[in-house]
């Protein structure tokens, strides 16, 4: 066993490989940056690491995974695990990786270049690790290898007094929810003996039956107010506001996507909302062990409350800013809340055959919100110039007259933002929304009330978001926008918004929408203590 432990070890290697592409990208633009400076050089150098490893990693996917007696030991051994769940985050790391190089070409001053793109190459291989992890260690240093490079990206672009105090607030509340993450970790540990992500959901779910003790439930709080953290739900959002405001925008339009990426996937691993093959499969019938539940049974409520609380007070408060930056943060949290609501139902939703999966339009929701968001916030990028900055809602004033183009890309991502049918918002609120009033038996009720819950927070998140479209079209600027050349950004709002409409109707509503089933169609083999 121990041969076959170490060959499946060092037969990682080759999965990892567009990890490694990226990772040697970075190192040698971290070098190559202490002799020579220029975005340009740099940035194509970043676009190239990127396609390349996406290039590796269609090669990769096809590798034929282990099976049989390897394949388990793979399980239940191995610190990463290569699933479509895995490759579905990797590609959408990268793509967006992509965007963010497009976004930030000409927003980055030549000296920082250099490290800011390598920064950003080693959170994108950060986030495919975190989609692969299957160990406790291995998650906790994927996620630290997210947090750490946006540190130093967070601070690079500006050195003024509100970047400091948005990478000092950004680096200190980390550090807590990083400490918080660990004690949960600790405990799982203590509780199942094993590091092992898969081992750890076999032992907990074959302990379904009974309550579980209250360790468990200490693990719970803890592992999702550290990560509570990184999806910016509340009340572990306060950072975000502060943040998103003092960072530079490109920096505002990653904390709002990668981290969020991260984090969720991290959520659908540890809590057993995903499992891999070889681990006990939860039955019908037995309350305890629905997928999500193998810490507790009270994982769906959960949810339920941090859902209600975090889109309520996201959008509430988001009515009350003029700052395009704070508001897209409280926006960010806002969403964060929706995607809670496809958690909070998907226990209830795994065992039927008809209606919405959660896991499904959470995955879809991640893809949509990624898109949208980036686009609202390149808008502000590409408007932005050192004698005129786009900061407040009023800064848009006009905006139809004198850039009739983006104004309607903006608008397309605020009616995405909204809900709004025929864009990719619409389509992921929908499924969701409609997750929740699918769920049958006696939590029916309380999952149509947190639907409704929703459906008027959008409609709250309706407010805010038509303010601004309102003064794009039906004020006039006192001091009309400029703007200033810049193709890489331009190329970033059109990609943007050729995928927020595209990703809403067929076929690309259907590609979409079969690949989140394909990466969550993990087949696990009946373990002995499920058909007791």
């Amino acid at each position: 066993m121990n041969d076959l432990q170490n060959a499946l070890l060092a037969g990682q290697f080759r999965y990892i490989l567009p990890e490694i592409v990226l990772a040697v990208a970075a190192t040698g633009i971290f070098i190559g940056g202490t002799f020579r400076s220029g975005r340009y050089l740099w940035s194509w150098a970043a676009l190239g690491s990127l396609v390349a490893s996406l290039f590796v990693l269609t090669i990769t996917a096809g590798f034929v995974l282990p099976s049989g007696e390897a394949g388990r030991t793979a399980t239940f051994s191995t610190p990463l695990l290569f699933d479509s769940l895995a490759n579905f985050v990797r590609v959408l790391a990268i793509v967006a990786g992509i965007l963010l190089v497009l976004f930030s070409w000409n927003e980055v001053p030549d000296r920082h270049a250099a490290d800011y793109l390598a920064c950003l190459l080693v959170i994108i291989g950060g986030v495919g690790l975190t989609a692969c992890a299957n160990d406790l260690v291995s998650l906790y240093l994927a996620l630290e290898l997210i947090s750490i490079p946006t540190y130093i990206l967070l601070y690079l672009p500006r050195h003024d007094d509100a970047a400091q105090e948005a990478a000092l607030k950004y680096f200190l509340l980390s550090i807590f929810s990083s400490a918080l993450l660990l004690f949960g970790f600790s405990y799982l540990y203590g509780l199942t003996g094993t590091t092992n992500i898969a081992a750890i959901l076999h032992t907990l779910y074959g302990q379904g039956g009974g309550d579980m003790p209250a360790v468990a439930q200490i693990a719970l709080i803890t592992v999702v107010a550290g990560l509570g953290f990184r999806i910016t739900a509340a009340p572990f959002h306060f950072y975000a506001p502060d943040v998103y405001q003092g960072a530079p925008t490109v920096g505002a339009a990653l904390l709002a996507s990668l981290p969020k990426l991260a984090g969720f996937i991290a959520l659908l691993r540890v809590l057993g909302f995903v499992t891999p093959d070889g681990v006990l499969v939860p039955v019908a019938g037995r309350p305890h062990v629905l997928p999500g539940m193998a810490l507790s049974d009270q994982v769906p409520i959960l949810f339920w409350f941090l859902a209600a609380f975090t889109m309520s007070l996201g959008n509430l408060l988001a009515v009350l800013q003029d700052n395009l930056k704070r508001l897209l943060a409280y926006s960010s949290v806002a969403h964060a809340g929706y995607m809670l609501v496809a958690l909070a139902a998907a226990p209830y939703l795994s065992e039927r055959s008809s209606g919405s999966d959660g896991v499904h339009a959470l995955l879809y929701y991640l893809v949509a919100y990624g898109v949208m968001t980036i686009g609202a916030f390149a808008v502000i990028a590409f408007l932005s110039t050192p004698e005129r900055p786009v900061d407040n809602v009023e800064d848009l004033a006009g905006l139809s007259g004198s850039h009739p183009y983006v104004a309607l890309m903006l608008a397309v991502f605020m009616f995405s933002l909204i809900g709004m049918p025929l864009t990719a918002g619409f389509t992921g609120k929908f499924l969701i929304f409609f997750g929740a009033m699918n769920v049958v038996g006696e939590q029916a009720d309380l999952y149509r009330w947190l639907a409704v819950i929703g459906m008027l927070n959008a409609a709250v998140g309706g407010w805010y978001y038509l303010r601004i479209i309102a003064v794009m079209y039906l004020r006039t600027a006192l001091r009309p926008i400029q703007g200033r050349r810049n193709v890489p950004g331009l190329v970033t709002l059109i990609v943007c918004a050729v995928l927020t409409i595209g990703l809403s109707i067929p076929p690309g509503a259907n590609v979409l929408l079969d690949a989140v089933k394909n990466a969550t169609g993990i087949k696990s083999t009946p373990s002995p203590i499920a058909q007791r």
